[in-house]
């Protein structure tokens, strides 16, 4: 896998949600469920719908009911989002399962899925500030602002796909290695949330 394949998958799944815009349109994923491809675009959708959660939660007139509805699923969308993470990661251990770590090898700051995880994000930051930067109701000026901010978000891109690029390419070599260390996420689990597990007693 490369970035810039990644990233194609992360803009397909952009330009599709985009078809209806709604939050509650069906998934559908286009790609095999045994790839990584697979994983890929799932972890994209997931993040093009929490894009729009978190705009519908920010209506300043929003109903309070509505709003921790809407609280609910965007919790269970960052579970969501954590777990395919996770699922991508174990993809990359196995593939590099039978590599030889080089006795100076080194274990990098963020596995690859969360760096992965960080493009799926710029790739969405990429699509809405071009939307802004072509938005005829605007003033130049917002639009002149959005083209600035645009630039800034494609130069992350070039840097940010050069990382994960070369991450893949030491640890394909032995000169990086991996650990998946799950994020034990504390505040869904009924047994370690004292808000819960009070309640429960």
């Amino acid at each position: 896998m490369t970035s810039a394949a990644a990233f194609a998958i992360f803009e397909q799944s952009i330009h599709t949600y985009h078809v209806l815009d709604s939050v509650d349109q069906p998934f559908e994923n286009p790609f095999d469920a045994q790839t990584l491809d697979h994983l890929l675009y799932r972890k994209n959708w997931i993040d093009t719908v929490q894009w729009h959660f978190e705009d519908l939660i920010r209506e300043p007139n929003i109903d309070p009911v509505a709003a921790l509805e809407l609280k609910r699923k965007i919790d269970a969308s960052n579970q969501d989002r954590t777990d395919t993470v996770e699922y991508i990661d174990s993809y990359f251990l196995q593939q590099f399962k039978e590599v030889s770590t080089l006795p100076d090898a080194t274990i990098n700051t963020e596995s690859p899925a969360w760096a992965i995880d960080r493009l799926s994000i710029l790739a969405l930051k990429i699509y809405h500030m071009q939307e802004e930067a072509n938005r005829v109701s605007a003033s130049e000026e917002h639009r002149a602002a959005c083209s600035k901010k645009l630039a800034v978000l494609l130069e992350q891109k070039t840097d940010l796909s050069t990382a994960i690029d070369q991450l893949l390419t030491d640890m394909a070599a032995g000169r990086k290695y991996m650990k998946e260390y799950k994020q034990m996420k504390m505040y869904n689990d009924e047994s370690l949330n004292p808000v819960l597990y009070q309640k429960n007693s």
